[in-house]
């Protein structure tokens, strides 16, 4: 019993010692930047998102930013995608739409689309968002090229989910948090290992030079995450943090939506760096025995009253943690129910996790 308590105790003082770090990394303070006017070509692959497209490219026209173009590339769409696109780039020279009638054999789709859609970009700056995003406001782009310098490669941003009622969506916006307390601390920190591609800043030349998605164009997914991990470093890579530069997206409206998705999205984090790896999985596998080990030693050890009080501190310095990074990232969340969504969270990873390891195919859309 005293080996199983000093190993909990182990367990509880490194995520504590990982929570302090993400804490200062957030707290550190962001020297101000001009926005650059430097042109920047907005990219968005859709695949049957015409309904998305509508509220969106009012939205991104309305950018207040001195030269930009929207380049939505149309993904074999079912639906009216061609036609309103068809319809709307008559209208503003602004707007270009690159039309994909099928992707090669053993190439992932949405990774064609969109090496097709930078292909096509006539600017340096290549920023990317989904269909069902939507800017904070008219500012994004302009808040966004804030980080551009001539040894900037990457800029990540972030990209979280719309608060609407309900337990799924406070769940998919925690997850959303923790996974941006993770990649943006660490990019802080001088060792970026993945972006989201909700909001995500890069070179067009240096996709090109680095043969854009080569070796993943037949990984489904990974076209933001493993892109940043193969090529991002401390060197060349920057975080845009504030409000102005958020895009929200609309979250699942099912549990199984989501499971899916954070299953694809786990199944992609086998192939990053072993360094990122090694890290990411200490920090996990922390989390899962500080809540299980816990719950189960404060049944059957003496020092229970021990156990529980290092599992509230825990507790509390991850809440702490969570709207220290939340306020800095530019957005609230609830700090009441951040505990509750910890304990969760534990038993969710498990499941999720175990069948990412296991899967061995998924796909974006049809």
């Amino acid at each position: 019993m005293q080996i199983l308590e000093i190993s909990f105790y182990t367990v509880v003082g490194i995520q504590i010692v990982y929570f302090l770090v993400y804490c200062i990394a957030f707290s550190k303070k962001q020297a101000e930047k001009q926005a650059v006017a430097l042109p920047v070509s907005v990219i968005i692959c859709a695949h049957d998102e015409e309904e998305n497209l509508k509220e969106l490219i009012p939205l991104l026209l309305a950018q207040d930013h001195p030269e930009f173009e929207i380049i939505i590339v149309d993904d074999r769409s079912n639906d009216s995608t061609f036609d309103l696109l068809l319809t709307e780039t008559g209208k503003d020279h602004r707007l270009k739409m690159v039309h994909v009638n099928r992707s090669p054999p053993h190439v992932d789709p949405k990774k064609w689309a969109l090496t097709l859609g930078i292909k096509s970009a006539r600017y340096e700056w290549i920023l990317l968002t989904d269909a069902d995003c939507r800017p904070s406001g008219k500012d994004w782009i302009s808040a966004m090229s804030t980080q551009f310098s001539d040894t900037t490669q990457f800029v990540l941003g972030y990209a979280p989910y719309l608060r609407k009622a309900g337990v799924l969506n406070a769940f998919i916006r925690f997850d959303t948090l923790v996974t941006a307390i993770q990649y943006i601390a660490f990019a802080l920190l001088g060792r970026p290992y993945m972006g989201v591609g909700r909001n995500l800043a890069y070179r067009r030349s240096n996709f090109l030079e680095v043969k854009g998605f080569n070796n993943l164009l037949n990984v489904t997914g990974g076209d933001d995450d493993l892109f940043v991990n193969r090529h991002a470093k401390g060197s060349n890579t920057a975080v845009c943090l504030g409000a102005t530069s958020l895009t929200h997206s609309f979250p699942k409206a099912t549990w199984k939506a989501f499971y899916n998705q954070k299953v694809r999205h786990l199944s992609v984090g086998r192939k990053y760096r072993f360094i990122p790896r090694l890290f990411l999985g200490l920090f996990m596998i922390t989390w899962l025995l500080s809540w299980f080990g816990g719950i189960g030693l404060a049944f059957f050890s003496e020092q229970y009253y021990i156990i529980l009080g290092l599992l509230a501190l825990r507790t509390i310095v991850f809440t702490i943690t969570t709207q220290v990074a939340a306020k800095t990232l530019g957005e609230r969340f609830e700090g009441w129910a951040v505990p509750v969504l910890d304990f969760i969270y534990a038993f969710y990873y498990l499941v999720t996790g175990l069948a990412a390891s296991v899967t061995k195919k998924v796909r974006w859309k049809n």
